[in-house]
C-alpha cells in the first residue's frame, strides 16, 4: 500500500474487527439442538436481539427465549461499529413529522437523549465494562461550505427536539479547547454520547441475557420464517411471536433481499499515538468527532491511545452481497488514511494496525422501523442508517413492549409501524448507490477546493435521488 499511513507489522485486514481481536473472538455456543418449542423466537444476536430479550425477560422472567445467530453474538454490526452510543435519531426525524406529526418525532428524539443513559446505567448495573466515557460528540466543518450545512441544520434541530442544552454551535477557537483540527472552522457540540467498546457491550449483553434464562444458539442459520416458526438447517423453533433482527443481514433472508439495503462501512484503527501527537492534537477528553463531509467520516479516540476511524468509500456489493470477515479493499484503507491526515495532520506518521468492515442495514427512505404483526407474530425491527448502537437499546425495548402488549409511550413512536418500499432491483440497485457516492466523493473535493459556502449542486440532487434528505 502506499500513501502517508504505512501499514505496521502488526496489520490486519478483516478477521471481524479490531474490537473482536482486542477482546479475542468467543467460543462458540452449542448451536441449536433440533426441534424446539418457546415463547419468543429472536433471529439475530446483535444488539437488536439481545436488548429485546433482554428488556422481555426483565418484564416477564418466566417467558421461554431462543435466540437464533448464524456466527456469534456481535459478529455482525454490534461487535464492528465506530463505539458511537449516540442520540443522533435512526432516520429524518422531519419524513417521521410528515407521517405522524412534529409532536411524534419529537418525543422520538427526547426517547433517543433518554437511552443513551438506560444504556449506561443497564452497563454498570449489570457489570459490563464497555469503557463507556460520556464526553459528547463534535460534527466538524472543515469548509466554508460545511460550516454552513451546520448553521442551517439548527433550526430544523430546534424544532424537532434539540434544545440548547442539546446542542450548540461552537467556533474555531471553542473547539480547539476539546481537540485541534487545523482546518476546522467550527462544529455542533452535543453531550448526548459516549464513547463505548462496541464488542464487550455485545460480550458482556450476551453474557447477561443468557444469566437470565434465555438460549442463544450459535452456528444456527435461519432460513425461512413463517407465522409461528423461525426455520434452521438444525430444526424448527415453533414460538407464538418470531422477531427478526438482522439489521444489514436482512437482505439473506428469503423472500426481504430487497428490503433493506446493506450498505458497507469501513474503519480502520492506527498503532497507538506517541504521547508528542497527542499534545499536538489536543484531544485530552473522549468526545466522538464526524466531519460535515457527504461521504462522511466518524472518529473515536480508544482508551489505549489509538484514533480509529471509519467512513462509507464503497458502500454497496452487487446483488446485496456482504463480506463475512470484514476484508477491506486497499484503496478504502488509502481514502481513509487521506481523511486521517486531513483532519490530523500531526498522525501522519502513525501506522495502520487493523482495517474492517461491516454492513448496516438502510431503508429505501433511510427511516429505522419497529413492527409486530399480531394476527402472525412476526416483528422486526432495524434499518438504523448507521445510529444502531442506542437505537437498538430503544428498539429492544419497543419490541418488548409491543410483544408483552404493553401500553407505554414507547409503542406510540413514529418509527413504529412505519412502511416504505423496497429498493429497485438490479442493476438498478448497483448502479444507484455506486453513482451517488462517487457524486459525493466528488461534492466533496468541489467544496474543499472552493471559497464559496454553498453546498455543492451535486451533493443536493444526490441527497433528493437517494432519499438522504428528509
Amino acid at each position: 500500500m502506499s500513501g502517508d499511513f504505512a501499514p505496521t507489522a502488526r496489520f490486519v485486514d478483516g478477521g471481524i474487527s479490531y474490537w473482536w481481536r482486542d477482546l479475542g473472538e468467543p467460543a462458540r455456543r452449542a448451536p441449536l439442538p433440533g426441534d424446539l418449542e418457546a415463547d419468543v423466537a429472536i433471529v439475530g444476536a446483535g444488539y437488536t436481539g439481545l436488548w429485546t430479550a433482554y428488556y422481555l425477560k426483565a418484564h416477564q422472567p418466566d417467558l421461554r427465549i431462543v435466540v437464533l445467530e448464524k456466527e456469534f453474538a456481535g459478529f455482525g454490526a454490534s461487535g464492528r461499529n465506530g463505539g458511537w452510543l449516540s442520540a443522533e435519531p435512526p432516520g429524518q426525524l422531519g419524513r417521521y413529522a410528515r407521517s405522524r406529526g412534529t409532536e411524534a418525532a419529537v418525543r422520538l428524539q427526547r426517547a433517543m437523549f433518554a437511552t443513551v443513559d438506560e444504556v449506561i446505567a443497564v452497563a454498570a448495573r449489570e457489570g459490563i465494562d464497555a469503557h463507556v466515557v460520556k464526553d459528547g460528540y463534535l460534527q466538524v466543518a472543515t469548509n466554508p461550505a460545511q460550516q454552513r450545512r451546520l448553521a442551517e441544520r439548527l433550526p430544523h434541530l430546534r424544532a424537532h427536539g434539540w434544545a440548547s442544552e442539546d446542542l450548540q454551535l461552537i467556533d474555531a477557537a471553542q473547539l480547539g479547547e476539546r481537540v485541534r483540527i487545523p482546518a476546522a472552522s467550527g462544529a455542533l457540540y452535543s453531550p448526548h454520547c459516549a464513547r463505548i467498546h462496541p464488542a464487550r457491550l455485545a460480550r458482556g449483553l450476551a453474557q447477561v441475557v443468557e444469566r437470565s434464562g434465555v438460549t442463544i444458539a450459535e452456528g444456527t442459520e435461519v432460513v425461512q420464517l413463517r407465522p409461528g416458526q423461525a426455520v434452521t438447517r438444525h430444526g424448527t423453533v415453533r414460538a407464538q411471536f418470531v422477531l427478526r433482527a438482522l439489521e444489514g443481514f436482512t437482505s439473506g433472508l428469503e423472500g426481504h433481499r430487497r428490503e433493506w439495503l446493506p450498505m458497507a462501512s469501513s474503519m480502520v484503527v492506527t498503532e497507538p499515538l506517541p504521547s508528542g501527537v497527542w499534545d499536538e492534537i489536543g484531544w485530552r477528553g473522549a468526545e466522538l468527532l464526524s466531519d460535515e463531509a457527504h461521504a462522511f467520516a466518524y472518529v473515536q479516540q480508544t482508551r489505549d491511545g489509538r484514533i480509529a476511524l471509519g467512513g462509507r468509500a464503497v458502500p454497496y456489493r452487487y446483488g446485496s452481497g456482504r463480506d463475512a470477515r470484514g476484508e477491506t479493499l486497499g484503496d478504502t484503507v488509502e481514502q481513509l488514511r487521506e481523511v486521517l491526515g486531513r483532519l490530523f495532520p500531526a498522525a501522519r506518521g502513525v501506522g495502520i494496525d487493523h482495517a474492517w468492515s461491516g454492513v448496516l442495514g438502510v431503508p429505501r427512505d433511510w427511516c429505522a422501523s419497529v413492527a409486530l404483526d399480531r394476527a402472525t407474530g412476526l416483528g422486526h425491527a432495524g434499518g438504523y442508517v448507521g445510529h444502531g448502537v442506542a437505537s437498538t437499546n430503544l428498539a429492544g425495548r419497543t419490541l418488548a413492549d409491543l410483544v408483552l402488549a404493553r401500553d407505554t409511550e414507547l409503542v406510540t413512536l413514529p418509527w413504529v409501524g412505519h412502511t416504505v418500499r423496497r429498493w429497485e432491483p438490479e442493476p438498478l440497485r448497483w448502479l444507484g448507490v455506486r453513482g451517488l457516492y462517487a457524486a459525493y466523493r466528488l461534492a466533496d473535493r468541489h467544496e474543499r477546493g472552493s471559497r464559496t459556502a454553498r453546498t455543492s449542486l451535486v451533493a443536493a440532487v444526490a441527497d433528493r435521488i437517494s432519499g438522504r434528505s428528509g
